[in-house]
């Protein structure tokens, strides 16, 4: 049977050579023989098979990893489609056809194009893809809320974060127009359109639907022409920094005062080495105390006669502030009423005969930047009341014959055994400067109510007057007993001078009952004395006299108000206490 024509056809005529060659995709043909019988340029370059033609080679040669495949479009008369191919200068995708004649394979074409571009485009349109599934995880994944607007102040995109923040929905809000909203009062103010007008940054307070409010920024993005493209405004929830900001302060404030109740604790240790401190009541009068000392405000301090006033304002300087500066103890009570104004607060040069040339600074200007207690704040005159209550309430006093104030910074501190409240309503005592005095109140107990505290107070007054005077005594159990059970009307003070005493003139070093004073005796045993001893109603008397005197000076500490109690001339009870030998007695007091 004869072959059919172009059974082995080794070129294409020159027209259909010229026509396939103009083609910008790649055209191969090759005979039944395997023979490339055409190669149009596209191919080449895609190929890059050099100058050289491969037209008349075959085939397994010019392209030996895809001769198999096209030798199977030639055995089989079977089409490829499709077909993927890297070459070294291109990514290819080919589709191979044989040629038919009368029935018969005589050869077969390649037509294939060049999808390197594409594949590059395709690549980057991937990552372009990812890089937008990011950016929206990103955006999504944000506490803080995003609203993005277009540069028509239309909205185009809503975080999920500013859906919970502000309680709006998206759906209600993409496509709107950020003018609309805030005419509609969904929105008091717009960052937006603020950035819009002013071509910057701007940050400002957002009401929405007039309850919730938020902090926004608006930020502008900028086209490659430096026109506005984009707002992106960032939204905070001041709720949520509002609750912060307690919890913060409330951090602080905790930590304050568990350092402030540290700093207490140790003042408060401090403070009981400073005294002699066991009862309960004494416990809670020295905690004021170091409370208060931190605070710079005036303090009153009562209390009667000798229960330690004097040594718990010097504890409060101490633990306060002003430790570094002076202490000035001001006992009013001793000072006489002529003489007060000029101690006090001093005197200009010149104020009166006598006078130093120089002046004088008074008490009150030698406590500044310290501590001034006034001791019998109650003893003021009228007068003095009046320049006090301006020293505390303007820090600033006049010297007796001055003309200009003089100005001082001076913590006051007052103690009293008086009744400031009766003063205050008898007219004695100014009721503004009571006011200003009693800040702080705080009330020291009498002795005789605070008995846990006479055993330890007895057994210290005994080891410093060891380290004074190098006595070695100690306490018969007895003692002890009856020291406990005595009223002490003169407190603290009556105990140090009746302790001195017995120490003084006890014969060993036990101090008995033998060697008790007349007051810590039982009730009666002075007169049950006095009789046993063949004394008559005259010593008998004198004995009851010298004890009521002892007493009444120990309460009061000041001769002039134990006069005054026992209804007798100063001048009188001097004379007294001079027969009664009762010296020890004053030599406490002063």
């Amino acid at each position: 049977m004869a072959e059919p024509p172009f059974a082995h056809f080794d070129r294409l005529p020159p027209l259909a050579a010229t026509v396939l060659d103009a083609s910008y995709n790649g055209i191969v043909i090759i005979n039944r023989r395997g023979t490339v019988v055409f190669f149009n340029q596209a191919a080449l370059r895609m190929i890059g098979y050099g100058e050289r033609s491969p037209i008349g080679r075959p085939f397994s040669e010019v392209l030996p990893e895809t001769w198999p495949e096209i030798r199977s479009v030639l055995e089989t008369g079977e089409p490829q489609i499709g077909k993927r191919i890297v070459l070294p200068k291109a990514t290819i995708i080919a589709n191979r056809n044989p040629i038919v004649v009368n029935g018969r394979v005589v050869g077969a074409i390649s037509v294939f194009q060049d999808i390197s571009e594409y594949e590059r485009i395709i690549s980057e349109l991937q990552g372009y893809k990812e890089l937008h599934r990011e950016l929206e995880a990103v955006f999504e994944s944000s506490y803080d809320g995003f609203y993005i607007c277009d540069a028509n102040a239309n909205t185009i995109r809503v975080n999920s974060a500013y859906e919970r923040i502000t309680g709006l929905s998206r759906k209600d809000l993409i496509g709107r127009n950020m003018r609309d909203l805030v005419n509609e009062k969904v929105f008091d103010s717009s960052s937006t359109l603020a950035v819009l007008k002013q071509g910057r940054q701007v940050t400002l307070m957002q009401t929405i639907k007039g309850n919730k409010q938020v902090m926004v920024t608006g930020t502008p993005v900028f086209d490659e022409k430096g026109a506005i493209a984009l707002v992106v405004t960032t939204v905070t929830d001041i709720t949520q920094l509002n609750r912060l900001r307690a919890e913060l302060e409330e951090s602080r404030r905790l930590s304050s005062r568990y350092y402030q109740s540290l700093l207490e604790h140790e003042q408060f240790e401090h403070a009981l080495q400073e005294m002699v401190v066991k009862s309960s009541a004494m416990m809670q009068v020295v905690q004021k105390a170091v409370k208060v000392s931190g605070v710079d405000t005036s303090v009153l301090l009562q209390g009667e006669s000798g229960v330690g006033k004097s040594m718990l304002a010097r504890i409060i300087h101490l633990m306060s502030p002003r430790k570094e500066g002076p202490f000035v103890k001001i006992n009013c009570g001793t000072i006489p009423e002529s003489l007060m104004e000029s101690e006090l607060f001093g005197y200009a040069k010149g104020a009166f005969t006598g006078a130093s040339p120089q002046g004088k600074a008074g008490m009150i200007e030698a406590g500044h930047t310290g501590t001034v207690f006034l001791d019998e704040v109650g003893d003021l005159t009228p007068a003095m009341q009046v320049k006090l209550l301006q020293v505390i309430e303007e820090k600033t006093f006049t010297r007796v014959g001055g003309t200009q104030p003089t100005s001082v910074d001076v913590r006051i501190i007052a103690a009293t055994n008086r009744d400031l409240l009766e003063m205050v309503r008898e007219g004695k005592f100014r009721e503004d400067l009571y006011y200003r005095l009693n800040v702080v109140p705080i009330l020291v107990p009498p002795l005789r109510m605070r008995r846990e505290d006479i055993p330890a107070l007895a057994v210290n007054i005994l080891e410093k007057f060891r380290q004074a005077q190098g006595f070695q005594r100690r306490l018969d159990p007895e003692v002890l007993d009856r020291l406990i059970r005595y009223d002490y009307p003169g407190n603290v003070r009556e105990l140090i001078n009746l302790m001195e005493r017995m120490i003084v003139m006890s014969e060993g070093e036990v101090i008995t009952l033998a060697d008790l004073p007349g007051e810590l005796k039982e009730p009666g045993s002075s007169l049950a004395e006095a009789l046993e001893c063949g004394g008559g109603l005259k010593e008998t008397l004198s004995a009851v006299e010298a004890r009521l005197i002892g007493s009444a000076l120990q309460r009061h500490g000041s001769v002039t108000r134990a006069a005054r109690e026992l209804k007798v001339h100063p001048t009188t009870l001097w004379r007294k206490i001079a027969r009664h030998g009762l010296g020890n007695s004053i030599s406490a007091i002063t």
